[in-house]
């Protein structure tokens, strides 16, 4: 796929964290491979002070006890507004580099609508449409625990990418608990891809679906996500999603 996307948004060049990156290859994986692995985003000590919050319980909107629901095992923790001054750079600043895939994306699909280029544009669309609850998310699991696969679709206003950056050092700090993303293409088997991320490392991917080329043309496939079994010790992790919940 080709087009302008990867020339840089105004507002992801005034992140010197995210500049330094290469934006080039990110596309090219997510339109390759259905994911992007960035290294090394954040550091270890930003990963272990966001770790330590999900214990200030006052920073966040509400507890999920994922058992409960049949989404698997282990907790997250949605934030409430005003964000974390970290999460919401990460929020704002990843978002201009993302939207021109997304729009490449939609178009190839057939699908509307097209997404500004600065994410508190998108938001103001959101929370006009009654989308009004931030949906970043502090993620803990300890021995045993996983996530079912799943999609983060929380209204009628979806961006179709997202991020989650693992806080906690494997195999050290925990043993499994991979991070796994899976596709449905038309009339095949699912694929599926694992994702080694390290301490501070982000995995980009997709919300719901993608487009894939074939020989009939451009198929929009069906993806989901998730985290096998935890099999020692305790696993933090941050979820980026650029829309809110209704």
């Amino acid at each position: 796929m080709t087009g302008d996307l990867f020339a840089p948004q105004p507002a992801a060049v005034s992140s010197p964290r995210l500049a330094a990156f290469d934006w080039r290859r990110i596309a090219a994986d997510l339109d390759e491979y259905g994911c992007a692995l960035v290294r090394g985003v954040l550091s270890p000590e930003e990963c272990t002070q966001l770790a330590a919050g999900y214990s200030r319980l006052e920073q966040f909107r509400s507890r999920v006890i994922m058992q409960r629901y049949g989404f698997g095992k282990g907790e997250y923790q949605y934030f409430r507004y005003p964000l974390p001054d970290l999460v919401a750079e990460l929020r704002s600043a990843l978002y201009p580099h993302l939207a021109p895939i997304a729009n490449r994306w939609y178009a190839a699909m057939g699908l509307e609508p097209r997404f500004p280029a600065l994410h508190e544009d998108f938001i103001a669309r959101c929370h006009a449409a009654g989308q009004t609850r931030p949906t970043p998310l502090l993620l803990q699991y300890g021995v045993g625990d996983f996530n079912c696969l799943h999609q983060d679709l929380y209204g009628e206003h979806v961006f179709p990418l997202q991020a989650a950056f693992l806080l906690s050092q494997p195999g050290q700090d925990f043993e499994g608990g991979e991070f796994v993303l899976t596709e449905q293409r038309p009339r095949m088997q699912s694929r599926v891809e694992v994702v080694p991320l390290r301490q501070g490392d982000c995995v980009i991917f997709p919300v719901f679906h993608r487009p894939v080329p074939g020989t009939r043309g451009t198929y929009r496939v069906n993806m989901r996500h998730g985290v096998s079994r935890l099999r020692g010790g305790h696993r933090h992790t941050l979820g980026i999603i650029f829309h809110d919940a209704d």
